[in-house]
């Protein structure tokens, strides 16, 4: 074994969240309508762009969220893209077992579903495809909707577990 040999150990749950916690991460909240039109929504960190044709973003999903089986059988959700102001309802939708619709902050979209006011970008999406991955589901979403915000404003990100601005 030469010193530029490393032993490789397989990493645990926590060494994964210490590494992934590195990566600063933009900061979204994903809502739907489920069953009856009651709001459901979720704070995600894992959310990117997938294909400009046709226009593909994914998100993922813990498979032990409360608004699991809304996303999970609904045809549409909305994608509001957080900026600095937004850090309560950022929090409030992460928070399992919260009431996330009960402040106000919100607004609906042309389609009918509930996003954030004032986000740096809002997309409607029809659900393309979904993929099991281990505790998550990753959703594929067809964009239909894009809208905006009227100021660019700062960005929130997520970093070493906690919510952070670009200075």
């Amino acid at each position: 074994m030469t010193e530029a040999t490393q032993t490789v150990r397989r990493a645990s749950s926590e060494d994964f969240r210490a590494a992934m916690a590195r990566f600063a991460a933009g900061v979204v909240v994903v809502t739907t309508l489920g069953d009856g039109g009651v709001p459901r929504g979720f704070t995600a960190t894992s959310f990117c762009s997938v294909s400009l044709r046709p226009p593909l973003i994914l998100v993922c999903l813990a498979n032990s969220a409360d608004s699991f089986e809304a996303f999970t059988s609904c045809g549409h959700f909305a994608v509001s893209v957080l900026g600095t102001e937004h850090k309560p309802l950022a929090v409030q939708f992460a928070t399992k077992g919260a009431d996330k619709f009960a402040s106000d902050g919100l607004s609906p979209t042309p389609g009918g579903l509930p996003a954030v006011a004032g986000a740096l970008a809002e997309l409607d999406c029809e659900v393309h495809a979904q993929y099991p991955a281990g505790d998550h589901t990753i959703l594929i979403g067809r964009v239909s909707g894009v809208r905006l915000g009227g100021d660019a404003g700062a960005p929130m990100v997520y970093y070493e577990q906690s919510f952070r601005f670009l200075a």
